[in-house]
């Protein structure tokens, strides 16, 4: 392993961290830099997998030529091959003139292509072919055309796991991994929390004209020890709200915690979803039930507020269940207790009779167009991190973003 030259690596990329196996994940792409293999590089979100691709694009005999990155996982699947492989004027509707795909334009360069789990199956057979033999053909063409493209690709799943739900080409995935790159997250390698930490601090400080966040003995220990599910990005993320946010520039434990989120946020299953279960209700089952526990603190809070009110007694204000109807209306009922005045009524003007139970219809789409926006607002519209957040696919979101003309958030 040349540290020296790993060492000028991390400074020209602004690599931060001193883990072995960070250093290792460099030097293996230094290594295969100078040659034309296809690389796969795999560890989860926000671990910093496209450093990658640069070094190895930097390092090759290609540098001097062009470099494209491609998010796979946010173009959408009805124009993805066109953005790939390019399109003749009139292929499709909107198609008003011909267009070069990426791979033409980075001929004798070389193409990262992020989120390559996200590639539809018939996507996947053209890229195939690219890998192997070179060719490719435009959307709505029958003329066979060659490029000559180093491809690096990157994913944050276990494709071997996508390979066995017929979601992945498995002759697809091993023509990919020639080479396979794992970038460690950042629980593996907690002695470069700090280092982060200090990075990040410095940076806000200049960016917002505040004195720089300092770590106490303890608060380093807790930066440590915590298993960052969204790795450097979430610890970015912290650094930035703890240097806006808090008024001590000495960091305990204690302050540290307010900015951590619990790690274990596993909602229950409402529902079991079968092997044969849909990809867009598997991306869309989390988000589902993130409404639907938000609708119940709501509905929570307004009972308390109601039991307030009323004079009732825990006992009498227990009787409200919460439960997700599977008939097409998709309600949720909602048992109150009787004799609410008029004045303390609750939302949508719920009407109650001495032995009757009222049905109160909840639009799922309203709460969830409300959610995701409120997630846009929160990650200031990085629509890759509010995915994250909500636990959903990227090309999810931006379809949900389209649905509920959210574009401008």
């Amino acid at each position: 392993m040349d540290l020296k030259r790993i060492q000028d690596v991390k400074q020209r990329f602004n690599i931060i961290g001193n883990s072995p196996k960070l250093l290792k994940a460099i030097d293996v792409a230094l290594q295969v830099a100078n040659t034309d293999l296809s690389v796969l590089i795999v560890g989860e979100s926000g671990v910093g997998k496209e450093f990658f691709p640069k070094i190895i694009h930097q390092n090759s005999s290609r540098k001097h030529n062009k470099y494209f990155a491609v998010n796979c996982g946010a173009i959408p699947e009805g124009t993805i091959d066109s953005e790939l492989f390019g399109h003749l004027k009139g292929s499709f509707t909107g198609a008003i003139e011909e267009r070069k795909g990426y791979f033409a334009e980075a001929d004798k360069g070389t193409i990262f292509l992020d989120e390559i789990g996200e590639l539809p199956l018939s996507t996947q057979a053209r890229l195939l072919r690219v890998l192997e033999t070179g060719e490719y053909i435009k959307v709505g063409s029958s003329t066979v055309e060659k490029t000559n493209v180093r491809v690096v690709a990157a994913t944050n799943v276990d494709l071997t796991d996508a390979i066995a739900k017929g979601r992945f080409r498995q002759d697809l995935y091993f023509r990919l991994n020639s080479i396979l790159i794992n970038v460690p997250p950042l629980r593996e390698r907690p002695e470069d929390a700090e280092l982060l930490f200090r990075k990040f601090a410095f940076d806000f400080s200049e960016a917002y004209h505040t004195p720089p966040a300092r770590l106490t003995e303890d608060g380093k220990r807790m930066l440590a020890s915590y298993s960052w599910p969204g790795n450097i990005r979430q610890l970015k993320n912290v650094t930035e709200q703890i240097c806006l946010l808090s008024e001590q520039r000495e960091i305990t434990a204690e302050i540290l915690q307010d900015f951590l989120p619990p790690v274990n946020r596993n909602l229950p299953m409402l529902m079991d979803a079968g092997e044969n279960s849909g990809d867009t209700f598997a991306n869309e089952r989390e988000i589902l039930y993130k409404i639907l526990f938000e609708l119940r603190k709501d509905v929570n809070m307004m009972k308390d507020q109601l039991s307030k009110l009323t004079g009732a007694s825990a006992t009498q204000t227990s009787a409200e269940t919460f439960q997700p109807d599977t008939n097409p209306a998709n309600t949720i009922v909602i048992s109150q207790p009787k004799e609410a005045p008029a004045s303390v009524r609750m939302p949508h003007a719920y009407d109650v009779d001495d032995a009757e139970m009222v049905e109160e219809s909840i639009s799922i789409q309203d709460n969830e167009r409300e959610l995701i926006k409120k997630a846009l607002i929160r990650n200031r519209g990085k629509r890759k991190n509010a995915a994250l957040e909500l636990g959903i696919s990227e090309r999810t979101l931006y379809r949900k973003i389209k649905l509920y003309q959210l574009e401008d958030v």
